[in-house]
């Protein structure tokens, strides 16, 4: 098998030496959006993966978190079809490690990291994805350890009406309906899903829905969500022995923002609502067991302004937000958040420089500063270097604080985690190659994960003294013709390394088991104006030694005018592989899609 995939690998590279010609492609500049400063994404002196509509539209994902395992450094670990639930970790940080933000509303959960995905919103609704890695404190806040991932829904274009079907392994079955409608003074879209599963094994059946709507009226902006999934949650947390547990979750989102301009300076403010309700049952069918009903509510005003001056553009914000929890294991708590940024973009020749810094006031952990420093220098208009260094820091969650369970132990005397990062980058672009290399080390201090000192003890919450992340990433992105078609090749490649100074854990449950290699290809190939197909590779190698490799295909075949067929195959060589706490990967499995554009 190992051998099939290498010759595999090496057919496709050399298949692109051999029909590639020098035509080459025109791009459009797209510009990456912020709270506060945004800039043309070749200006950025950050790492930045730019996940765009037509990427989506070619992957052989059927949702976001599948999608997102295909980039350098970007670690999903799954525990079930579909994304069913999933964690999200960027450059070895853990799940409560990075921020997820939908159009920059900020979706991280006081309960837990594991709701910080619950909200993701059907791929058909997003526009792109944007993948900042490294410290992002001074630009989102104190979640944005690690990174930080920004979903940018789809802006109304034309009028649309269009409905999806798909059908696939393990009695999947998946409907969705979408609207866009353009009118005088706005527009309006608005999407409903629905998806059902028996599940491919026992206890992992699920059911979901989600609504999505989101309205345009002159310069007011209305971003509303809900999701719910109910799912068999087998070994998903406790133990593998433990194979009767059950889940539900719904999260919510109501965001209503504005945008004014005075001049050279712009406003932007934004009053934002995030729900989250987690019910958990140990025994699915005997919830007097073990129960746990967790609700989470954080309600936020936040204000950007960026003025635009002869030294370049200045950002300033200020977000408060509260956030309350009701929970039976949790008890009652509440934190309130006020954090300030300011930020200077200046361009001085071929350098770049943007120098920021947030403060943040927490009723429950005082006030801490953490500055940041971008730099950038343009060699030429194909080839720009840049390095930055920032201090991020993370506050415990209320479940690091509080959880009481049968093999689990919060600890109310956590300290919040804290970093110091840094990262020296090169890029090189030109309209039919481009290539990144980046290098990044991070010094954490009281790193928190559940650990434990045997076997048959609980995990508990723990602050680790010290820990050193150092590694490097890089990507290599290809456009070439065969038969006067564009084709797509990407290559990318992320090392990690984790130096743990405090020598007195022997068992993590979390943080600690990196992605130590990540190779990561892609290849899409269009046969006609018709025909289309992506072939996705992965191979991963952790910390822990444990190691595997997976290939996905799609194939995507427009039928008429007006209508669409796709075929996607995931894990197609049958892996035998877990990502988070021993939970068995599907084998190999499938879906056949159809969307039908009615206008």
């Amino acid at each position: 098998m190992k051998k099939f995939l290498k010759i595999l690998i090496v057919f496709l590279i050399l298949s692109t030496t051999i029909y590639a010609q020098k035509d080459t492609v025109s791009l459009k500049e797209i510009e990456i959006t912020s709270n506060r400063i945004s800039v043309p994404f070749s200006k950025k002196s950050r790492t930045i993966d730019l996940i765009t509509s037509e990427d989506i539209f070619k992957s052989s994902a059927t949702n976001v978190s599948d999608l997102l395992q295909n980039f350098a450094g970007i670690d999903i670990r799954r525990r079930g079809i579909d994304g069913m639930q999933s964690d999200l970790y960027i450059r070895g940080g853990n799940f409560d490690q990075t921020l997820v933000l939908i159009d920059g509303v900020k979706m991280d959960d006081p309960q837990t990291g594991h709701h910080s995905m619950n909200a993701i919103i059907a791929l058909d609704n997003i526009e792109r994805i944007e993948i900042l890695k490294g410290p992002a404190a001074r630009i989102y806040g104190q979640s944005a350890f690690t990174g930080a991932i920004n979903i940018v829904t789809k802006k109304v274009k034309k009028n649309a009406f269009a409905v999806d079907l798909g059908y696939g392994s393990y009695e999947n079955i998946k409907a969705g309906i979408s609207l866009n409608q353009k009118f005088k003074n706005g527009s309006l879209l608005t999407s409903l899903g629905l998806q059902e599963s028996d599940g491919y094994r026992f206890n992992t059946d699920f059911k979901n829905k989600n609504i999505f709507l989101k309205a345009n009226v002159k310069d007011y902006h209305l971003t509303t969500s809900f999701t719910e999934r109910k799912f068999g949650a087998n070994g998903f947390y406790a133990s593998p022995d433990n194979i009767d547990q059950y889940e539900e979750t719904q999260t919510s989102l109501i965001a209503l923002g504005s945008s004014y301009r005075i001049g050279e300076i712009i406003i932007k403010p934004r009053a934002y609502w995030r729900r989250n309700q987690d019910l958990y049952l140990f025994i699915r069918h005997n919830p007097p067991a073990y129960r746990n009903l967790h609700k989470s509510n954080k309600i936020g005003f936040e204000t950007n302004t960026v003025i635009s001056s002869n030294i370049g553009k200045t950002g300033l914000g200020i977000d408060i937000s509260k956030v309350f929890l009701v929970s039976n294991n949790l008890n009652g708590h509440n934190r309130t958040e006020v954090t300030g940024f300011i930020e200077q973009r200046m361009e001085l020749g071929n350098f770049d420089i943007t120098p920021g810094i947030a403060i943040s006031s927490l009723s429950d952990f005082g006030t801490r500063a953490y500055p940041g420093l971008d730099l950038g220098y343009r060699i030429s208009e194909k080839f720009k270097m840049y390095g930055n260094i920032g201090y991020t820091y993370r506050v415990p969650t209320f479940t690091d604080l509080y959880y009481v369970g049968p093999t689990t132990q919060g600890n109310a005397d956590l300290e919040p985690e804290s970093a110091l990062a840094e990262e020296i980058g090169f890029r090189y672009k030109t309209n039919q190659l481009s290539f990144d290399l980046a290098f990044f080390n991070r010094k954490s201090d009281n790193l928190i994960d559940w650990t434990k000192d045997s076997e048959d003890a609980k995990w508990e919450a723990r602050n680790f003294s010290e820990v050193i992340t150092r590694g490097f990433e890089t990507s290599i992105n290809y456009n070439f013709k065969v038969n006067n078609k564009i084709q797509h090749l990407k290559l990318s490649y992320n090392f990690i390394d984790d130096d743990i100074k405090d020598n007195n854990v022997t068992f993590t449950r979390y943080s600690l088991n990196s992605l130590k290699h990540q190779i990561a290809s892609v290849l899409d190939f269009k046969f006609s104006q018709k025909i289309s197909q992506q072939i996705a590779f992965r191979y991963i190698k952790r910390t822990n030694g444990e190691s595997y490799n997976v290939l996905d295909a799609k194939l995507l075949a427009k039928i008429k005018s007006k209508l669409m067929m796709s075929l996607s195959v995931n894990n197609i060589f049958n892996t035998e592989y877990t990502e988070t706490n021993l939970v068995p990967m599907p084998k190999g499995n499938g879906m056949i899609g159809l969307k039908y554009n009615i206008y």
